[in-house]
């Protein structure tokens, strides 16, 4: 929401003198109808998102195509202006939230199996490179098949990470590790590697000149300048990257990616000993969207100063704020848990409710706090997926959506229990742990 307006709405021809209604809907809509209209498209963008994944793996659910239908008509001109069923259907938003992740991670998981903890190589190595940025798993299953034997590396790039842990993906010894960090760091990893590149899915930027003749994309995304890919066919990114000479190798470093439900579940008996003899005092989920604004850093400082009997989980490209700490473990269990891309956000949601039946006791009552950090519209289906399922007390930041207003605010802060970030990481750990 622009800085200073109640409401902007312009989608209709008698919006305010032309331009958008930014008080009161000439309709007679409410500022926080609004908002909870646009909270409702942002969240049904980020299903769509879940649900297209799925889709491109065979995997198909009826009722979410049902539910996007209905959700997109209630945000017409003139169907809904009830605040009270508005926020109803952000609660059934978020219930096919968490319907759209488990059936896009069951897809990942029965194409290219269960994943285990794995350790990622960072740095180049010597060869000829391809790097692969998005989200798109099959896309880099098929580039690894056509690129098997050729002597050309491939590298991930931001939410490609967690394709190491994948069995199915992790077996072609050519996919080699990790090159850079979160999205935002692209324009430069991609200058710095003299690499052919390639935009499986969404978080892709406008290309610089300084790469864009050997960036490519495929599928939905699309860059001006930049070659598309056509039914997975990568013979010209490959060409390409024969074609550039190689990288020159460099120090490599190692991060752990890979940490999936189950393999968190094998360890269960170890973790309630742990917990019931004090050993570990609380959970913490700590992830969501990063980007480059400083405030964003209050997520490194939050993780580093937690307790050393703590456990973190992470996820989504928001890890990468922290995730080249050592933080040590706990009795052989990691503190630092990576479950995995934003598609992968459900394994926490698992976690957490593999945890609640390990304990016996009732979500909201175990020792778990939820950190997310909102930037997306993908963010935005996890948080009301996570508000479906009841979980209460969660920390939301640093920056709060642009579609709250105080009455948004109030509501989630009153039933829920959400705690805007306050910006200052120790504070906040004090009031969490009640120190």
């Amino acid at each position: 929401m622009a800085d200073g307006l109640d409401m902007f709405c312009y989608q209709c021809s008698q919006t305010a003198r032309g331009t958008g209604c930014t008080v009161r809907g000439v309709c007679g809509k409410i500022p926080t109808v609004a908002r909870l209209q646009d909270n409702l498209i942002f969240t049904m963008k980020g299903i769509s998102a879940y649900n297209y994944n799925a889709n491109v793996l065979g995997e198909y659910n009826p009722e979410i195509d049902a539910f996007l239908t209905k959700g997109l008509y209630t945000t017409l001109t003139n169907v809904n202006f009830d605040v009270e069923d508005l926020v109803a259907l952000a609660l059934e938003a978020g219930e096919k939230s968490v319907d759209v992740m488990r059936l896009l991670k069951n897809a990942h998981i029965k194409a290219y199996g269960e994943p285990r903890p794995v350790e990622v190589k960072v740095g180049a190595q010597e060869g000829p490179a391809i790097i692969v940025t998005g989200h798109d798993m099959k896309a880099l299953e098929e580039l690894l098949k056509q690129t098997e034997g050729t002597g050309v590396n491939v590298y991930t790039h931001s939410e490609m990470l967690p394709a190491h842990g994948y069995p199915g993906l992790n077996k072609y010894k050519h996919l080699v590790g990790q090159l850079g960090g979160a999205w935002h760091d692209q324009r430069t990893i991609f200058k710095k590697y003299n690499a052919a590149i390639v935009g499986t899915s969404n978080c892709v930027l406008p290309a610089l000149d300084a790469y864009k003749e050997r960036m490519f994309t495929m599928d939905v995304a699309k860059l001006e300048g930049v070659k598309t890919v056509e039914n997975y066919d990568f013979s010209e990114v490959i060409e390409c990257a024969k074609s550039l000479g190689g990288l020159e190798a460099e120090e490599l470093t190692t991060i752990t990616t890979g940490w999936s439900a189950g393999a968190i579940v094998e360890h269960a008996d170890k973790i309630k000993e742990l917990v019931e003899a004090g050993k570990i005092r609380r959970f913490f989920v700590v992830g969501g969207c990063d980007k480059a604004a400083r405030h964003n850093d209050y997520y490194r400082e939050f993780v580093k100063n937690l307790p050393n009997d703590t456990i973190i989980l992470t996820l989504a490209c928001g890890k990468y704020k922290f995730n080249d700490l050592d933080l040590g473990d706990i009795e052989g269990i990691p503190r630092l848990l990576d479950v995995g891309q934003c598609n992968d956000t459900i394994v926490a949601v698992d976690v957490a409710l593999a945890l609640s039946e390990l304990f016996d006791l009732p979500l909201n009552e175990l020792p778990l706090t939820i950190v997310l950090s909102w930037m997306e519209q993908k963010a935005a289906a996890v948080l009301w997926a996570l508000l479906y399922l009841g979980k209460t007390d969660m920390w939301l930041g640093p920056i709060l959506p642009a579609w709250c207003n105080d009455d948004i605010i109030n509501v989630l802060v009153e039933n829920y229990n959400l705690t805007p970030i306050s910006g200052d990481a120790i504070a906040d750990i004090k009031t969490i742990l009640g120190e």
